[in-house]
């Protein structure tokens, strides 16, 4: 897929770049996998912002995703390309044999017309899913699952992938695009290949409208605010922080600070993600 870039006619265009959509093969959904989506611009039950910079953008439909890949041994064949405005990545609409449709993360060199399957003998093909115990070392995967039947919960996300290192036990190494090296157990699914759109990371929006369209907000700066707003606010003139590390709003140390409290699941973790990928 390529980027299109924009005449600059308006100070905003300038730099701005997009989507071609060389790929996507169909303009519209497949109205039978829709769900509707109801917003909340980022409040809680009690109409309290829970998170901050949500709210507006264009009104959108969820489209469900078949991330478990339970259809087993029944052949499908990639009916088309679509955009999915709730990810990254592209969705690939799969007519089962039986008369199914389901979508699926289109991986790369996926085309139209193609058969992929999931099945404990699959080929090795990108779209085809099939357990780690029967994946050989060093194939790129993505949409693993962690718990058997729960369905892909890693790598699903444009142009990520992740590399089948090893095989020890009931357990396969995996190496994550952050770095890290995980355990997971062989009996689980992953899907072959790299997730498409490579170009997403190139995107540049521009403009403070194509944010909004998102629904995403406007942000403001620490060090723009008042004391009693920031920890970083106040002062006359332009501060640094003023302090030994940069805190939330609420105090609280960020940018770098680790949050990570399943101390359950330390014993997956062979190797944390590397500095550089934080």
């Amino acid at each position: 897929m390529a980027v299109k870039k924009y005449k600059p006619v308006t100070p905003g265009q300038r730099g701005m770049t997009g989507y071609s959509f060389d790929e996507i093969t169909k303009s519209t959904p497949e109205r039978s996998l829709l769900a509707p989506q109801q917003r909340h611009g980022g409040r809680n039950v009690y109409g309290r912002v829970t998170v901050r910079h949500r709210g507006g953008g264009n009104r959108r439909f969820i489209r469900i995703v078949d991330f478990k890949r339970d259809k087993r041994d029944i052949p499908a064949r990639v009916a088309a390309i679509e955009y999915d405005p709730n990810r990254t990545a592209r969705l690939a609409l799969l007519f089962y044999a039986d008369g199914e449709k389901r979508y699926i993360v289109a991986p790369i060199g996926l085309k139209v017309g193609d058969t992929v399957i999931s099945s404990n003998q699959a080929e090795i093909h990108p779209g085809n899913s099939l357990p780690l115990s029967n994946i050989p070392v060093g194939t790129m995967v993505h949409n693993i699952e962690l718990k058997e039947g729960k369905g892909g919960q890693l790598v699903r996300s444009a142009g990520n992938s992740a590399q089948l290192l090893a095989k020890e036990g009931e357990y396969a190494q995996i190496r994550l695009p952050s770095g890290e090296v995980r355990l997971v157990r062989q009996v689980c699914y992953a899907t072959i290949g790299q997730v498409g759109n490579l170009e997403h990371s190139n995107i540049k929006l521009g403009k403070a409208g194509r944010k909004r369209h998102l629904g995403i907000r406007p942000t403001v700066r620490g060090t723009a605010m008042s004391p009693r707003d920031h920890p970083h606010g106040g002062g006359e003139g332009r501060q640094p922080a003023g302090m030994p590390g940069p805190k939330s709003p609420w105090g609280k140390p960020t940018r770098g600070y680790k949050t990570r409290k399943n101390k359950q699941t330390d014993k997956y973790i062979v190797r944390r993600r590397s500095k550089s990928n934080r």
